[in-house]
């Protein structure tokens, strides 16, 4: 890819702000500058573990080619306040659409750029900015599994408003959330019926005659790499890695995981639970913790112990997140309707994906002209 030519551009607001500079991702790599990451990632009010350092730069070297994934970073009195990992496509729905986007991949469930607390118009502006003056006829940018609300969400809004800046919603969904001032066991009370809890109670009654049955909980670095080889086994054992789709599948995403959970468990941003069988995992389940929020990653199950629900089970564990005086919430990070986590889960995160106008009058027409064929359907069509 082409380089993205963002330029340095300086907010007109009363901060001290180096505006938005493009970086490619090994300039990042440094320790003083994964320290600026990180330190960042601990200010945002809306965090995003998949834009995090310790995901991000093993996502792009595992899924991205090279020099494909540029960083757009905001700068405030020489720190860093904001960063969005940007990636050039030449089609959008297999037309020749070319256009901006939010780098992402398939296991990457927040598209939200990473910004201090207080930063939040700030970045949209000075990014807005920064793409307006891109030479050529890049089309609009995608910004894809974006919450629906939260202060950058807000902020977003308030931008496109303020500078009557053409978007247009293309996808939306809700998936299961949980948030609740609620006590863990007052929410399953809540969420399951009697009858429902009488039936996981059987069922774990049940499991327990087959052999030692234990809950484990590990929020360090204590053996985590013969975890994550237990949970990759567990995930490619089962129907995903029988269609496969599990993270065992492919080389890259096992390299990725493996990189992310033992980044993340190095600096506090993993909990892992296991339900086990005699010392085996039936059942296994990785959390990001990002205060105030959190993001169920990933969890697999022992199908040949389908019939007592070892991932409910486990999810009935999990409501221990809402004890946490840090974690106001947590994502799913699940398909909508989900049928498992939904059981339990009852509450909704809107997400979306969103196009936004870029550039001057001529791409904004052609912006709109756009967004009309696609809310009729058809933009496969033309």
């Amino acid at each position: 890819m082409a380089s993205i030519p963002i330029e340095r551009h300086t907010p007109q607001t009363g901060d001290a702000y180096d505006g938005i500079v493009r970086l490619p991702a090994d300039a990042m790599r440094t320790p003083a500058m994964i320290a600026q990451w990180d330190d960042l990632a601990r200010q945002c009010n809306d965090p995003n573990p998949f834009f995090e350092s310790w995901y991000l730069l093993p996502a792009i070297d595992a899924l991205a080619g090279a020099g494909q994934v540029e960083l757009a970073c905001l700068f405030a009195d020489g720190a860093l306040a904001g960063l969005m990992p940007l990636a050039r496509s030449g089609s959008y729905y297999g037309k020749p659409v070319p256009h901006l986007a939010a780098w992402s991949h398939p296991n990457a469930f927040c598209g939200l750029p990473l910004v201090a607390k207080g930063h939040e118009r700030p970045f949209w502006r000075a990014l807005f900015d920064a793409l307006d003056r891109l030479p050529g006829l890049t089309a609009f940018l995608h910004l894809a599994e974006l919450p629906g609300e939260g202060p950058m969400a807000d902020a977003l809004r308030e931008v496109l408003a303020e500078q009557l800046r053409p978007s247009a919603i293309v996808v939306e969904a809700e998936r299961a959330m949980l948030a609740s001032q609620l006590s863990p066991e007052d929410y399953f009370v809540a969420s399951m019926s009697g009858k429902k809890r009488k039936e996981l109670r059987r069922q774990a009654n049940r499991l327990a005659e087959e052999g030692e049955l234990a809950f484990t909980r590990h929020s360090d670095t204590a053996e985590i790499a013969e975890w994550i080889e237990q949970f990759l086994a567990l995930e490619r054992a089962g129907w995903k890695g029988a269609q496969g789709s599990a993270l065992g599948s492919a080389d890259a995403t096992a390299q990725l995981f493996r990189q992310a959970l033992a980044g993340a468990a190095e600096r506090g941003r993993l909990e892992r639970l296991a339900l086990t069988l005699d010392g085996r995992p039936i059942a296994m389940l990785a959390n990001f913790i990002t205060p105030p929020g959190a993001y169920s990653f990933k969890t697999a199950f022992d199908e040949n112990f389908a019939r007592y629900s070892p991932g409910v089970l486990l999810q009935r564990e999990n409501l221990t997140l809402l004890a946490r005086s840090d974690i106001a919430w947590c994502d799913s990070c699940a398909a909508a309707d989900h049928p498992m986590i939904e059981r339990i889960w009852r509450d909704k995160r809107r997400v979306t994906c969103t196009n936004i106008a870029i550039g001057g009058g001529l791409r904004r027409t052609l912006f709109r002209q756009l967004a009309r064929i696609e809310a009729r359907g058809q933009i496969r069509e033309f």
